[in-house]
């Protein structure tokens, strides 16, 4: 059985690296939305999972209903987050090709964590 290549190896890791920062750099750059209430409010946020924005129907600030606002608001924002983590795990199948790269960092193969 033949040794395997460590300079190869290592070459492939670090270009794996560079491409993962590459992907983490472009999701920064996206922006996801999420909303509640009807679309009454709606937050977006950035793939690195920073709100950018939050935009509220003006009807709402009339009614004056204060915790209905708050609950939609933060409804809206876990809406834009969820859908920029989801976001964020396509991309990274994506660039494995599809390969499972928590199983490959836990000695059992079960999902790290």
């Amino acid at each position: 059985m033949s040794n395997p290549d460590l300079g190869k190896i290592f070459g492939q890791a670090r270009a794996m690296q560079s491409r993962m920062a590459e992907i983490q750099r472009d999701l920064a750059r996206q922006r996801f939305e999420g909303a509640a209430g009807g679309g009454m409010v709606t937050a977006v946020c950035s793939g690195d999972l920073k709100v950018l924005e939050i935009r509220i129907e003006p009807s709402l600030h009339a009614d004056g209903d204060r915790e209905m606002l708050q609950d939609l608001a933060a409804a809206a924002v876990n809406a834009a987050l969820a859908n920029a983590q989801r976001g964020a795990q396509e991309a990274m199948q994506r660039a494995s090709g599809g390969l499972d790269l928590g199983s490959l960092l836990s000695p059992n193969g079960d999902t790290p964590g």
